[in-house]
């Protein structure tokens, strides 16, 4: 018994050396996974897959080895053996070239664009979770190598679940690794504008060297092209562009390819040539790691029945899942007072599901929002500056985020704005809620009363947008 204690705790300590030696992506998704057989002499590693072998020991053979020998007192490496069974592992394809950290095609030197990425969407922020490990760790596989292992990747799943959080993770890190490569994020929104853009200046050349120069596409919300024909037909050419030179994409949807029932089967059959991962509303144990995460920056500590309480209200959109939070910790630092669940019940009543929940788009939100400060629908559309105008339409902005399944660029356009405003508008409201109480006060009446249904549709008489 001595000896087999003995044993693990030398696992352990060899895990622990590792890990230190290794970026926290890379021991989560490869090096975490190897498992041991004490039961032969030395110790055996154990990995999930011959590919997942091949690339630790290409990428970090010289740690496991030399950590091996100190711990476990060998004169050499550690034996190796494949056993199914373990984690199951991507279904990557391993490099014609061991060790080849990017495809021919893609080692060029240029000029870094603007890539449009969103600097907060980074992996280190990202909770990995049963629900989103798969997605998860293919989208890190290809910002390693893009290009090399599967293309297109296409990651689907319904709205606040992290899609376009990983979109913009795999640009950043891939920008790190590869800091010449040629990277854009863009939403379809976005990409349909551009083409709109250059077909009315008559330069629709700029659209193609802007899309088909690049390295990495990152496109967003693919399903806003159903119905769209004449930007399918230039996204087929693109698509088609960019993978003959083995440039990588990865792309974003509410649903699987096979869904997107008005999109051209030859387009949605493409979809399907590289790796298609879903992402799956996060379970108890995922939400409860989310609210601990973003919890660390709250003003005050949040007991853990409270975080339980929040993971408990919200099962299926990590956006209102953080909402909640947001709205708790508001409440405290408004009031300097200690977070309690009788607290967080008193503040989050309004999220009890009700029997039949109001569907709510921007309209409803705009109108009820304008009413609430006394400004028009026009009012908050219009250019304008001026406060307490600003704050009515970031307040809208807000609440369209919170309170809808709108992606950034969708709510922007409701706005007449970029999504880029819509991101600053959120989090200054974020920041705002924390120490100025009529705000609070009054985003928390209008999220009840627009969640109840109670808008301005019996006091917006003389409202027009």
């Amino acid at each position: 018994m001595a000896q087999a204690l003995q044993a693990e705790d030398k696992w352990k300590l060899f895990q622990d050396a590792v890990q230190e030696g290794v970026s926290k992506s890379n021991w989560q998704t490869w090096l975490s996974r190897i498992d041991v057989d004490f039961d032969d002499d030395p110790p055996t590693l154990l990995a999930p897959s011959e590919f997942h072998l091949k690339w630790i020991q290409d990428k970090h053979g010289d740690l496991i080895r030399s950590t091996y020998r100190e711990i476990f007192e060998s004169p050499n490496g550690p034996p190796f053996r494949v056993v199914e069974g373990l984690p199951p592992e991507l279904p990557l394809e391993p490099a014609d070239e061991p060790g080849d950290q990017m495809p021919t095609s893609m080692q060029k030197q240029s000029t870094l664009p603007e890539t449009n990425l969103i600097s907060r969407y980074q992996f280190e922020s990202f909770v990995v979770g049963q629900s989103n490990r798969f997605a998860w760790a293919a989208a890190m596989a290809v910002s390693e190598q893009p290009g090399t292992h599967y293309n297109p990747l296409f990651i689907y799943g319904g709205a606040g679940l992290g899609k376009t959080h990983l979109l913009n993770a795999v640009g950043h890190h891939a920008s790190e690794m590869y800091p010449d490569l040629v990277i854009r994020y863009v939403s379809s929104e976005n990409f349909l504008n551009d083409f709109i853009d250059c077909i009315r200046r008559k330069r629709p050349d700029d659209f193609k060297h802007r899309y088909r120069g690049v390295d990495l596409l990152l496109l967003d919300d693919v399903q806003f092209f159903e119905g769209k024909e004449q930007i399918l037909e230039e996204f087929f050419h693109t698509f088609n562009s960019l993978y003959e030179s083995g440039k990588q994409m990865v792309i974003s949807s509410d649903r699987h390819p096979r869904n997107l029932s008005s999109l051209e089967s030859r387009l949605r059959s493409r979809f399907e040539w590289g790796l298609l991962t879903d992402i799956q509303p996060p379970d108890m144990e995922t939400r409860l790691a989310i609210l601990k995460t973003n919890a660390e920056f709250a003003p005050r500590p949040v007991p853990i029945e409270v975080l339980e309480y929040i993971a408990g209200l919200v099962s299926d959109n990590i956006r209102e899942l953080e909402g909640a939070l947001t709205r708790v910790t508001a409440w405290s630092a408004l009031n300097r007072r200690d977070i309690d669940l009788e607290t967080a019940q008193r503040v989050l009543q309004d999220m009890i599901a009700a029997e039949e929940p109001v569907a709510l788009g921007p309209d409803e939100i705009i109108r009820t929002t304008a009413s609430s400060f006394g400004f028009s629908v026009d009012d908050v559309l219009s250019p304008s500056r001026r406060q307490p105008l600003v704050m009515c339409r970031q307040v809208s902005m807000y609440l369209c985020r919170e309170l809808t399944d709108l992606s950034l660029p969708k709510i922007g356009e409701a706005f007449n704005r970029d999504h880029t405003t819509v991101l600053h508008s959120v989090d200054k409201v974020k920041r705002i809620l924390r120490s100025d109480r009529a705000v609070f006060d009054r985003v928390t009446q209008l999220t009840q009363d627009l969640r109840k249904g109670e808008g301005i549709s019996t006091r917006a008489e003389g409202i027009h947008r």
